[in-house]
């Protein structure tokens, strides 16, 4: 069997070679969507989806690539559904931002932030009711801490002791708003002692800690049908909020700041645990991968106009 690190290196390695190929193909107008990278924020995703079993399920939002990928979502599916073509994981209409592989539990993704929150509630809700040894997990970004629909969640996973595991993906910035600007001065984790639910904070990109503290979390929810659990998981976006370019030339933050992530990469540094062949058979393979997704993306059909009008809500 592959050891963790290398599985933990093939997944960051993959997620962070698949954006870097997003961010060079997107300048040709091909992509058709917009696109928010995850690079830099990948070892959350690693992290947690390297934890949980397949038969667990994950909701999240727009920047949701990194997530898709690590639970095992199909590359070739997603890269085709970026180019709008009828082979995309939602056939072309949902594009970046509306990832979906219900195969591997990827249960998708919304524009909307917090949307999917309640939904990933309702889900493991269900679930509980037909106890089913299973969890859910909600990923979400700062921001939605200030929406209504994560209070009124946690509230009511709380008191129902739900299944459901929040991430929250505090990468310090709601599009280009600092967190010292929207929220007290309380570290998010700390607000969830009032609803009862127990909650830490990862520091610093830990991909082996929050491996390590969700597994544990997860295990013993199947283990006791215990209710959630809450993890604020503390990253950073290296590329604007949305699309393939760095953004400090907008001053809202300063490249300063951005330095110690950048040193502190969780790729290079899970790399450097293996040996050099092990590391470059595994890019070797990655690599490949994602030409041959590519590929299939550029060379698959656009949905047909009949296409269009399939797969819609009545009276849509």
């Amino acid at each position: 069997m592959e050891k963790l690190e290398a599985r933990f290196y093939r997944s960051l390695y993959r997620i962070r070679r698949v954006e870097e190929e997003v961010a060079r193909v997107y300048p040709t107008d091909k992509i058709k969507s917009p696109v928010h990278l995850s690079i830099g924020q990948e070892a959350v995703s690693v992290g947690v989806c390297e934890a949980l079993q397949k038969e667990d399920v994950v909701f999240g939002t727009y920047r949701g690539h990194a997530f898709y990928l690590a639970k095992g979502g199909d590359l070739r599916r997603m890269a085709a559904e970026l180019y709008g073509k009828a082979t995309g994981c939602t056939k072309g209409k949902g594009g970046s931002m509306h990832l979906v592989d219900v195969s591997v539990g990827v249960m998708g993704a919304s524009a909307v932030v917090a949307t999917t929150i309640p939904q990933a509630v309702g889900y493991a809700f269900a679930m509980k009711v037909r106890k089913e040894n299973r969890v859910v997990v909600s990923f979400f970004g700062d921001g939605a801490i200030e929406e209504g629909a994560f209070h009124e969640s946690a509230n009511f996973a709380a008191l129902r002791q739900i299944p459901v595991i929040f991430i929250c993906e505090n990468n310090l910035y709601a599009v280009h708003t600092p967190i010292r600007d929207r929220q007290p001065p309380v570290p998010i984790y700390r607000r969830l002692e009032g609803y009862g639910i127990p909650a830490e904070r990862i520091e610093n990109n830990n991909v082996d800690k929050l491996y390590e503290r969700v597994k544990a979390a997860a295990d013993e929810m199947r283990r006791t049908h215990s209710g959630p659990r809450f993890f604020e998981c503390m990253t950073y976006r290296w590329k604007e909020h949305v699309g393939p370019n760095e953004d400090f030339q907008a001053g809202y933050r300063g490249r300063n700041e951005a330095e110690p992530w950048f040193e502190n990469d969780p790729v290079r540094r899970m790399g450097e645990k293996l040996e050099a062949g092990v590391r470059k058979e595994i890019e070797r393979k990655v690599d490949s991968e994602i030409r041959e997704a590519f590929d299939f993306a550029e060379q698959s059909p656009f949905p047909s106009d009949e296409q269009l009008y399939t797969d819609l809500l009545a009276g849509a």
